[in-house]
């Protein structure tokens, strides 16, 4: 049998709005747990930066994780509900039940890839996930790197491979230049944001930064780009390459919480459609760093019971909100970027399933029953948002468990 963990409030997940929820629930008194599947807090934005944050409002938030009382879970993956109030998880290869009063999920996002000749070569890496392999300790230094794709994390990423070393050879960004300079002439009002984007471009350099251009095929070695008119081929040791973000919801449709438009739908406390749960962060909406904190925020008191304090971030949530709005608006995906894959693109690298395999499929299960598209070691976390928006397909259940596990794990639930 597993052994079991029992928590007044269960977070799964310490990224940010994860580590605000937390905090937040702990300030109750409540006993509370932080699940996560990586070694330490901070998710995705904030990896191994525990004890060297590279911001002054990444250190108060490590700070406080360390202050407030909480039990941590890290390395551990959640695999699914068991029961009323249990989720079954996996630590250390061993089976754990964990039981909870109220569930906070804070699970996040993953990278939008969108198949296009050649993203599967060993030389391509999600924009985000190769920031990632460089904390990790991946040599970057005298590299050649492009970074392509859409979104403000594009930039980020760009800035910290040169900071460490690479030669940053361009940031092809496809929204167009038009919906870029709107997006920045609105930051007169985010004063925080309006500095934190000229840091950013002072950093670049010299670096080239071309808005409405995209990969369109990829070799070793190189990456071919277009603005439309034009399309020229770029040397490069490395394609960085991320079109935008898709929530983790796994959990939740295990769960059988609602969803809206492909998110987790919440009511203004953060709470789900399921009764004592709750969802913040990127999974209730992409929106970014700001938005995640005050959700996570709001999602912890309400957990707790403190319908006060999260009532008093509500105008912080909207402000957040709104900004949000203006990225969707400004890096939504150009028509020419979602029809980059031809016939014999994979799609499902997992199974190796061809563009022109899905051709005349009607939906996301029938095209798995016939291809085993989303079948893989993956379970469509890759293929499933890029069907979506080749095919406008929805995924509208999972099925345990959510993550691979030894048959041991599961046969005493």
């Amino acid at each position: 049998m597993p052994s079991s963990r029992a928590f007044d409030i269960l977070v799964i997940g310490a990224g940010p709005a994860g580590m605000a929820a937390a905090v937040a629930a702990a300030s109750s008194g409540s006993r509370v747990g932080v699940v996560d599947d990586n070694p330490g807090p901070g998710g995705q934005i904030w990896r191994n930066e525990g004890h060297k944050p590279s911001t002054r409002e990444a250190a108060a938030w490590f700070e406080q994780i360390r202050s407030s009382s909480l039990d941590y879970l890290y390395a551990t993956q959640v695999l699914g509900p068991i029961g009323s109030g249990v989720l079954l998880a996996e630590i250390s290869g061993c089976a754990v039940e964990l039981s909870y009063d109220r569930l906070i999920l804070a699970t996040g996002a993953r990278e939008l890839f969108l198949p296009f000749p050649g993203w599967t070569l060993p030389n391509v890496f999600g924009a985000g996930g190769f920031q990632a392999l460089v904390k990790s300790g991946l040599p970057i230094e005298g590299k050649s790197v492009v970074v392509a794709g859409s979104g403000p994390l594009l930039l980020a990423v760009a800035a910290y491979l040169k900071r460490h070393g690479a030669d940053v050879r361009l940031v092809a960004e496809q929204a167009p230049i038009g919906k870029l300079a709107r997006f920045g002439l609105g930051l007169w009002r985010e004063p925080g944001k309006l500095k934190q984007a000229i840091r950013l471009k002072l950093s670049m350099g010299a670096t080239r930064y071309k808005a409405g251009c995209w990969p369109v095929a990829a070799e070793v070695g190189a990456v071919t780009l277009s603005n439309g008119p034009k399309t020229w081929r770029e040397p490069c040791d490395y394609l960085a390459c991320g079109f935008g973000l898709v929530p983790n919801t796994e959990l939740a449709l295990a769960l059988e919480c609602s969803m809206a438009q492909g998110f987790v739908g919440v009511d203004t406390l953060q709470r789900t459609t399921i009764p004592d749960v709750f969802a913040a962060g990127e999974i209730t909406g992409i929106g970014g760093l700001d938005l995640s904190l005050v959700e996570g925020q709001i999602a912890g008191h309400s957990a707790a019971g403190d319908e006060v304090s999260a009532r008093k971030l509500f105008g912080r949530r909207e402000r957040a909100r709104l900004f949000a709005r203006g990225l969707d608006r400004t890096f939504a995906l150009r028509d020419e970027v979602q029809t980059l894959a031809r016939p014999d693109t994979i799609v499902c690298r997992c199974e190796d399933v061809c563009y022109s395999s899905l051709a005349g499929h009607g939906s996301w299960l029938e095209a798995k029953l016939q291809t085993r598209c989303g079948m893989g070691a993956c379970q469509g976390r890759v293929c499933g948002a890029a069907v979506g928006i080749l095919y406008g397909w929805t995924r509208t259940s999972v099925r345990p468990p959510i993550f691979p596990t030894p048959l041991g794990n599961l046969a005493g639930t």
